[in-house]
């Protein structure tokens, strides 16, 4: 996957650390770069850079390899700001598609960091008193959008985590959020529903035995929120007093698209209620009519808004059928999900993805692309399918059928 990535771009430095931490173990980040290089392709990259994380000795290859601390030792604390135009390239994520290689999502810097700050500052009412926590891993979007830009570009003070919710053990993020005195917290479904199992089974780590007082907002993120687990997280963690934000938005809306305002929106377990300020979403029918309320549908939106997806990098064609199809005139942005308004509010609950990819923990993946990873272990694996089946805790789950070429390994 490193490999793909660098090759799309064309990369020329790569940043990594000797290892990474989580859960308790240490993860050799640095040694899946140095793997990535070795299959070719990437003769682009001229140097990787490798910040110290924790001291593991780490095989280098100079002169290409350079130690990060290295070069910033005796360099000025002030940096000065690069000025580009509005529309110039921020940052590439990669996301998974239905079918082929997963898509470079291209982002601009002037609307990207407008929706950014902005979608900070109304969804989660951040104040310059509130400590902000967003639990996502920093490399996926939710951690670009709602920690690495947002809450900096208004000045938040915030925690940055690394490591999962479980490890010590499973009150790991009450004790967090008890010693930080963390104000709002923003978290995946995933995650609620394997902390009410955890809670469930052991009493020492329910979310009772913390003191959660300083916390005002709730967030829900990746997936949409189950009724039961919305009840269970606004009953336990926000002591029944605290506004959740159930946000839906994607890697190529760049922030939020649909979402509660707390003290402003009405809220119901499961819905992510109305559209934020500015966005016209709707929901049509295969031929881009859009439905009364009451009738489920495709999902999209009708008007450009200032974080949306600029092209597919390197792929404008994938881009605009993908996202613009002609099915509707090229008019409307097909988020790939469908939704239903409730028939007398118009809130708006999201029903799952209209095309083949699974969203396992908030994560997309591509059945293709799994089926392609598969197929790969050409000594072992004749065919795959891979398909979606409901969990409990990750929302759904990846079910691999495989033919083999011979016997199945044992061990």
């Amino acid at each position: 996957a490193l490999r793909d990535r660098i090759a799309d771009t064309g990369a020329s430095i790569v940043i990594t650390a000797d290892q990474q931490v989580r859960g308790g173990k240490q993860l050799p980040l640095k040694a899946i770069v140095d793997e990535a290089l070795a299959q070719g392709g990437c003769a682009s990259v001229r140097h990787v850079l490798v910040a110290r994380r924790t001291g593991a000795a780490v095989p280098f290859q100079a002169p290409r390899d350079l130690w990060l601390h290295e070069l910033t030792d005796g360099q000025s604390e002030r940096c000065e700001p690069e000025w580009v135009e509005a529309e110039h390239p921020l940052f590439l994520l990669y996301t998974s598609g239905s079918t082929g290689t997963p898509k470079g999502v291209q982002h601009a810097t002037g609307g990207y960091l407008l929706h950014a700050a902005l979608t900070c500052a109304w969804t989660f009412d951040l104040k310059p008193e509130d400590v902000f926590w967003c639990t996502a891993d920093i490399g996926w979007v939710t951690g670009h959008t709602y920690i690495a830009y947002g809450p900096l570009a208004l000045g938040a003070t915030q925690v940055v985590f690394e490591g999962v919710p479980t490890y010590p053990d499973a009150g790991r993020f009450w004790k967090m959020i008890q010693d930080h005195r963390v104000t709002v917290f923003y978290t995946a479904p995933t995650a609620i529903r394997s902390l009410i199992k955890a809670a469930e089974g052991n009493e020492a780590v329910h979310p009772a035995r913390y003191d959660l007082g300083s916390l005002r907002i709730l967030g829900s993120v990746g997936e949409p929120i189950n009724p039961a687990a919305w009840e269970w997280y606004h009953r336990h963690v926000g002591g029944g007093r605290c506004p959740i934000v159930d946000t839906f938005w994607q890697t190529e809306t760049g922030g939020h698209m649909i979402t509660p305002l707390p003290g402003a929106t009405a809220l119901v377990p499961g819905s992510c209620t109305l559209p934020f300020p500015g966005i016209a979403a709707a929901v049509v029918d295969e031929t881009g009519n859009e439905l009364p309320w009451g009738q489920g549908g495709i999902l999209v939106v009708k008007r450009p808004w200032p974080s949306m997806i600029r092209t597919i990098w390197g792929n404008p064609e994938r881009f605009r059928k993908g996202y613009y199809p002609e099915e509707f005139q090229g008019r409307y942005y097909l988020a790939g999900d469908g939704a239903i308004r409730d028939a007398k509010t118009g809130y708006f609950t999201i029903t799952g993805r209209i095309d083949d990819v699974l969203n396992v923990s908030g994560h997309r993946m591509g059945t293709m692309e799994i089926e392609s990873a598969l197929v790969a272990k050409t000594d072992l694996v004749a065919e795959a399918a891979v398909v979606g089946r409901p969990d409990d805790t990750t929302g759904e789950a990846i079910c691999a059928f495989v033919v083999l070429k011979r016997p199945r390994p044992t061990g």
